[in-house]
């Protein structure tokens, strides 16, 4: 018999294993795969590679593993290895979904848009296009240096292109579909104070930054019904002066749940500015010297590295505060991204009342995590959060944990 204070003492994974919920879809346990871009999609298709990927997780027991950056058009795309959704990859698509659910795993697509930041080689047009003119800092490499201000038409369109992707994406057999509103990417650049500097009723307040965002939310709905799961990625704070911050989140995430979406994932950062406060550890300057190929983004990296890869060091849980606040402010479900490595931490966000838990580098050291968990009470993941494999996103044959792969 266990003594009374040793149990107490001792975290119980019991939660993270029961059942849950997303609108109308059921999940055998708390965990999900987080959403990246694994860089095995080098013909703007799924292959061999990306499918073992997720099937490994599926093995390990992940309740919905998520696909990440389905760009909704080909001019959303960061660049041209990242798939866009239509009707050219339907049949991959179909049958990568179809293995998944073979090995008892729900799938997830999420919904992205570069908006202005773009390298992508099949642009349809001369440069790719956000809220308003600007730099387009990762296509300097590419001579693309600039991005245009969409016009009323364009924004109408894209509210168009979000609707008919997620038509596709539910035919194909997504159960769950994640909208990117954060990290700096398209939708997150009309959010943002520092990238938006519209003066029309898509610029201004926040309310008037919030609307095609709230605009893509009620298309993607439409599109796909009430019971279907929708949920929303966003950014805390951006990390930087002038940017969306912690209050902003607080707002932001109402706004959402007013306008009716299932579940809230607030995570960190941007992308083009400062990328470390998402992951926090080590920093992944190094590692993305070692396996880029462009001299010309080397040389950018060197340049500029210092000032955009800040030094955040790794703590459990390191977005559990600001989560909380956006937890206590909504009534939709919270799915918590953030820090999250052991049971005692899968066990805190359970009993302060998180619904799921996203998991996203931990995966990559231990693709069993989910069961782990379950079999070990003091499970702590092998991940030392060195950042080594933000770098190798850039291989060829996609992304993996340098240290225990």
């Amino acid at each position: 018999m266990i003594p009374v204070a040793e149990q107490q003492n001792t975290p119980s994974p019991a939660l993270c294993h029961s059942e849950g919920k997303i609108n109308a879809l059921r999940l055998k346990n708390r965990f999900i795969k987080a959403a990246t871009f694994e860089n095995m999609t080098p013909e703007g298709k799924p292959t061999a590679n990306l499918s073992h990927f997720h099937e490994k997780l599926a093995d390990g027991g992940i309740a919905m593993t998520t696909i990440g950056y389905c760009a909704v058009e080909n001019d959303g795309r960061l660049n041209d290895r990242m798939m866009y959704m239509g009707e050219h990859i339907r049949s991959e698509l179909t049958e990568f979904i179809e293995r998944l659910h073979h090995k008892g795993s729900k799938v997830s697509g999420q919904m992205g848009h570069g908006g202005g930041f773009s390298q992508n080689s099949q642009l349809s047009r001369k440069r790719p296009l956000g809220p308003s003119f600007g730099l387009n800092a990762l296509g300097i490499p590419k001579g693309k240096f600039f991005c245009d201000a969409m016009t009323l038409q364009d924004i109408d369109k894209l509210v168009q292109t979000y609707h008919d992707a997620a038509v596709f994406m539910k035919s194909v057999g997504f159960d769950a579909l994640e909208i990117h509103f954060g990290h700096g990417y398209g939708l997150c650049q009309f959010m943002s104070p520092l990238t938006n500097r519209r003066k029309d009723e898509y610029g201004g307040s926040l309310e008037n930054r919030m609307r095609l965002p709230l605009r893509v939310l009620q298309a993607v709905r439409k599109a796909v019904g009430t019971e279907y799961p929708l949920l929303a990625k966003i950014s805390l704070t951006e990390g930087v002066p002038g940017g969306l911050n912690y209050d902003d989140a607080v707002e932001i995430s109402k706004m959402l749940d007013t306008a009716g979406i299932d579940a809230i994932i607030p995570s960190a950062g941007t992308s083009t500015m400062n990328p470390m406060i998402m992951f926090r550890g080590d920093n992944m300057l190094p590692a993305m010297l070692k396996y880029e190929k462009s001299r010309m983004m080397r040389l950018i990296l060197r340049l500029a590295g210092p000032i955009m890869f800040r030094s955040y060091p790794y703590e459990e849980l390191y977005f559990f505060e600001y989560s909380q606040r956006i937890k206590d402010a909504v009534q939709c479900k919270m799915i918590y991204v953030g820090g999250a490595s052991t049971n005692e931490s899968f066990t805190k966000l359970m009993q302060h009342g998180f619904d799921f838990i996203q998991l996203g580098r931990s995966l990559l050291s231990d693709p069993d995590l989910p069961l782990r968990s379950q079999q070990s009470l003091d499970y702590k993941s092998r991940c030392i959060h060195c950042n080594e494999c933000v770098g190798t996103i850039g291989h060829d044959d996609g992304i993996f944990c340098p240290r225990f792969n």
